[in-house]
Formats: structure tokens, sequence, C-alpha cells
């Protein structure tokens, strides 16, 4: 006999106060819940076992053609042969010297001992001017930044109008890009925009619609996600004061210590699935065509695999860290990520002797469906 799954609101003024208190709560309390949105998944092995299951959870949960997260196998695996060469080692070694200079050049003209906000002081510019450096977009780092504030302000408004309308923004200016790469031709090669108008699948060139799909996959969630994970790893240090003199000595631990950062606080929050047939999870049975959020942020604090969620252990925890996913949609993104975290981080920690919450201004959360901070007012030394 299959249970009811219970009910919440996910974007109850309650649960957005406070999203990781509330999905620790809901963890504690089932494996799962149903809102008029879909069922979300709580815990770290329903969440990871859906993800490593695209024959029963279905990516392709979206309208909206998205190459390659929203697409199943078998077709799947030809595009991500097509697009993780593009995170290959030697390409982010031969682009960390000129992100590395732009870290450099943002920490540098930062003031101190005055209040720094660092989403928008550092996070924001930082991830649009690494992106457009990678992508051979310079030039257009403003206009990616008022995107980036109107692409938030829709989000948080909840009005679907407003946000369909920001994502034809963005994509006019990826459209805008690819016109601009043709016309400068072999000038332009060698970034990444002009290797996809010069890519073939399947013995044919890319439809424009699908290299805008993989540009706006590449950009449009990287920048924000980007400052957001900047806002968390700069506030951890800011209040975890042993931690940063740990990483000050020893720096070689940024990227693990980075990865475990997020753990605690994933500003990643959910990825959306299909059910393609019924599936049973404990007591409760979800029919075919359910639609299911994988909620990373939860799977991620859960007490049965991390013990304390909050506990800062890198290496323990390392293995089980869920905050670039699992499976064969994991992030592809995750070495150019990783290689722009520890940069920029690493260009903080050295430019400074200290960094400390400001004295007399709070940190903001974001809400749904963005997680971390909003904004994190620090102050260096």
């Amino acid at each position: 006999m299959s249970k009811p799954v219970p009910a919440w609101e996910p974007l109850s003024a309650e649960i957005l106060a406070d999203q990781l208190g509330a999905y620790d709560r809901m963890r504690a309390a089932g494996a799962l819940a149903r809102s008029p949105r879909g069922v979300t998944l709580f815990r770290h092995a329903d969440v990871a076992a859906a993800a490593r299951d695209p024959q029963t959870y279905s990516s392709a949960a979206t309208e909206r053609r998205a190459v390659p997260n929203a697409i199943d196998p078998p077709e799947h695996s030809a595009w991500r042969a097509l697009t993780d060469p593009f995170f290959a080692p030697a390409r982010m070694a031969a682009l960390e010297p000129r992100v590395r200079t732009i870290a450099e050049a943002i920490v540098g003209a930062l003031p101190r001992g005055a209040n720094v906000d660092a989403v928008s002081r550092i996070g924001a510019p930082f991830a649009v001017r690494a992106q457009t450096e990678w992508l051979g977009w310079q030039g257009i780092e403003d206009e990616l930044l008022a995107w980036m504030a109107d692409s938030h302000a829709a989000t948080r408004s909840g009005d679907r109008t407003r946000t369909a309308a920001t994502a034809a923004a963005f994509d006019a200016i990826i459209r805008a890009q690819l016109r601009r790469h043709r016309a400068r031709g072999p000038t332009a090669a060698g970034d990444p925009t002009s290797a996809l108008l010069a890519a073939t699948f399947g013995g044919q060139p890319l439809d424009e619609a699908d290299i805008v799909s993989i540009l706006r996959n590449w950009t449009a969630g990287d920048l924000a996600s980007m400052a957001a994970a900047l806002g968390v790893v700069v506030w951890f240090l800011a209040t975890h004061p042993e931690v940063q003199q740990e990483l000050r000595q020893r720096p070689a631990g940024l990227a693990m210590a980075i990865d475990e950062m997020l753990r605690i606080d994933d500003p990643f929050l959910v990825n959306r699935r299909v059910t393609t047939r019924a599936v049973r999870i404990g007591e409760h049975e979800l029919a075919a065509g359910t639609r299911v959020y994988l909620n990373w942020s939860s799977a991620n604090r859960d007490a049965a695999v991390f013990g304390d969620p909050d506990a800062y252990r890198p290496e323990q925890n390392a293995p089980h860290n869920l905050v670039y996913g699992t499976g064969i949609h994991a992030c592809p993104g995750r070495p150019l990520a990783t290689m722009e975290l520890v940069v920029a981080v690493r260009a903080l920690l050295q430019a400074t002797q200290r960094i400390e919450p400001a004295p007399d201004a709070a940190p903001v959360r974001e809400t749904y469906p963005l997680g971390g901070w909003s904004r994190v007012p620090v102050r260096l030394g």
C-alpha cells in the first residue's frame, strides 16, 4: 500500500525566510514532499539514485530545449562528447593566467577598512569578466552585468512573463556574439564561441539554436552561479577565521575546501526530472510523468551521510559531495568553475591579511530558485 506524499509549499514566506533550515526540517520529517510544482526529494540517497538513473528520471522536464542538460541517452552522450573537451585540463591551464589577471585586478581595486559586498563587488564582476575572457566576448561586460541584475529581479518577482523576457534578452546577446564572431572569420579562432560555430554534430554543422542553447547553459546559469558561489565562500571565510588562516598557509587545499564550503551552503538548489514509469520511494509511489525536483542543497546536508551538516570536513565529505551533481548530467563545467573559484579566492587571500564580517551590516539570503546570499558585507584588511 502506497502512502500519500505529504504536502509542502516551497515558495511560502516561511520556507523562503530560511531555505536551508526548512530543507533540514523537511528531510528529517520524510524523504519527499509534494507541491503544485511537483515532488521534491530531500535525502542524499534518493537524490543521488535519481540523478544516476536517467532511464527512470528523464531530464526532458522543460519545454525549452537545453543542450545537453535536458537531453536523455543515447543522444546525451554524443553531445557531451562534443562539449566536454572544452573543459579539458590543457584548456583550463591555458586560461588560468588570464583569469588570474582579472581576479587580481578586481581584488586590488577593493577598498580596505570599508564595507564591501562580496557578491556585487567581487562575485558578479569576476564572473562576467572571466566568462567573457573565456568565450571571446570582451567588450560586453557592462551589458552582462545589467542583464544579471534584470534576471535576478525577474526571478525574484515570480512573474513568468518577466522571466521569459529576460531569457529572450540573453538569447539575443548570444546571437549578437555569434554574428560578431562570424563577421570576424578566422581571426576569431581559438575561443569556444568560434569553435562551436565550426563544430559538427552527426557530420553536420550545428544548428544555431543548439549553439545558443549550449552557450546559454555555459553562461546564463554560470554567471549567477559563480557570483553566488563566491558570496558563499567569502562569507564562510569571514566567519571561520581558523579556516581562513589555514588556507592562507596551505593554499594547495583550496579546491577541496571550496567544495566543502559549497556543500554546507549549496547555492545550486534544485534540478528537475520527470519520471518515465511508476517509482517507489520508501512508502510512497510516484506515477509515471511526475515532475521531480532533486534538492541538492538538502542532499548535501543529510546527516545520514555527513553527520553534522555544518561541520567543515573537506577530505571526509568529498566523496559524497553533490555540489556539481552526479550521474551522466554531472556538471561538465566543473573544471572551469573550480579553476575560477580557486583563482579568485587565492587572489583575495594573497591581497589581504584578514577578511571579516562587516561590523555594521548583515548578510542577506537569496530566495528560491537561487541559493546562497544576495548580499555579503565584509571588510578587508
